[in-house]
């Protein structure tokens, strides 16, 4: 397989959209750190050829768009939670980065024995909730404070999974030496920052709420397994992160409902708006697997209640999601009213590793 990232359109259907999906999902994981995953789904691959088994021709003559669905990283997490269950001890030696080993093999091998338990996990997208990127969220709102918005804030947060960046308000900041949040906290996070500190100010929160299409919920074992098996196994900090959001949310559910984008989007800008605060949506690499009505619906409704916001009452909209032309992901936010435009306020790593600040 190819280990160069190429250009795809995220619409693209048929067998060789599959194959260059995986090879772009090799690439991007050699990328970012992640060789174990890598080498996981460059087996998947191999099984793609001449699929022989029920899952593989499954992946091969996928019906949708591969990379929209996110199909390699389905496939893997399907892998990943056999080998933390220690359901398939087979998979050891390449979860430990062992070398000289049959990776093709061993794949095809625990495709041959647990093919049941494999195909479910190509039903559904993967669930890729990470803690740290909600370090990006508390950026671009003292950066909104800045610019003369309430620093109270009403969040609706989209694909928000398992929630835990609904807890964005029980966790510790430092972003440059800029400090935001309660001591003790459930988690502290001090991405690596580059670049200029944002703005000192005092942030508070009078509302989180956020909906998912398939929420997980992390008080139930077998949910949260699922959502550990969608790490990277080599990123060691996300799982310590997974334990302290599971004991997060077994002190107290963060508030989260199953909705689609625009439905959710809809319903919560049509509720009253408290004088003093600003209502938020905001989303974290989940925008591309939002289809594009919903996109369509979701961005109508913002700019409309962009139109009705006050000074007193205003409204924001901050992203963190990945820009498919230059590979990598970006802090964007708008506000209404004054700053309909998209800013660009930083570059920053998937999982909230650093923050390049350009605010």
């Amino acid at each position: 397989m190819s280990e160069r990232y190429h250009f795809a359109d995220m619409a693209e259907t048929g067998r060789d959209s599959v194959l260059a999906a995986f090879a772009n999902q090799v690439a991007y994981c050699r990328a970012n750190d992640a060789p174990v995953t890598a080498r996981v789904v460059a087996a998947i691959a191999s099984l793609l050829d001449r699929p022989a088994s029920d899952f593989a021709r499954r992946i091969a003559d996928w019906p949708g768009a591969p990379l929209a669905d996110a199909l390699p990283l389905r496939a893997a997490g399907g892998f990943h939670a056999l080998h933390l269950s220690e359901a398939a001890h087979e998979l050891a030696p390449i979860y430990a980065d062992a070398e000289d080993i049959n990776d093709a093999a061993i794949i095809a091998g625990v495709v041959a024995r647990h093919e049941a338990a494999l195909l479910p996990w190509l039903d559904g997208p993967p669930q890729t909730n990470e803690a740290g990127r909600s370090s990006n969220f508390i950026a671009a709102m003292l950066w909104l404070a800045d610019r003369g918005l309430p620093p109270r804030f009403d969040c609706l947060e989209i694909g928000s999974s398992a929630g835990i960046n609904l807890m964005i308000d029980r966790y510790r900041y430092d972003l440059g030496g800029v400090h935001v949040g309660p001591q003790p906290a459930a988690m502290t996070f001090a991405p690596e920052w580059r670049g200029r500190h944002p703005p000192m100010h005092a942030v508070g929160f009078a509302g989180l709420s956020g909906c998912d299409v398939a929420p997980v919920d992390l008080t139930d074992p077998a949910q949260a397994l699922r959502l550990k098996a969608y790490i990277w196994p080599e990123h060691h900090v996300r799982f310590a992160r997974m334990e302290a959001a599971i004991a997060a949310a077994h002190a107290e559910k963060p508030r989260l409902i199953r909705a689609t984008a625009a439905d959710f989007v809809e319903a919560e800008l049509a509720r009253p708006q408290a004088a003093g605060t600003t209502r938020a949506l905001m989303h974290s690499i989940v925008w591309q697997y939002v289809p594009a009505d919903q996109q369509a619906r979701v961005t109508a409704a913002m700019e409309a209640a962009g139109r009705r916001a006050t000074a007193d009452r205003p409204l924001a909209w901050i992203a963190l999601e990945a820009n498919r032309t230059v590979h990598h992901h970006e802090l964007l936010v708008r506000y209404w009213p004054g700053g309909d435009e998209p800013v660009k306020l930083a570059h920053a790593h998937a999982h909230g590793a650093w923050i390049e600040w350009l605010g």
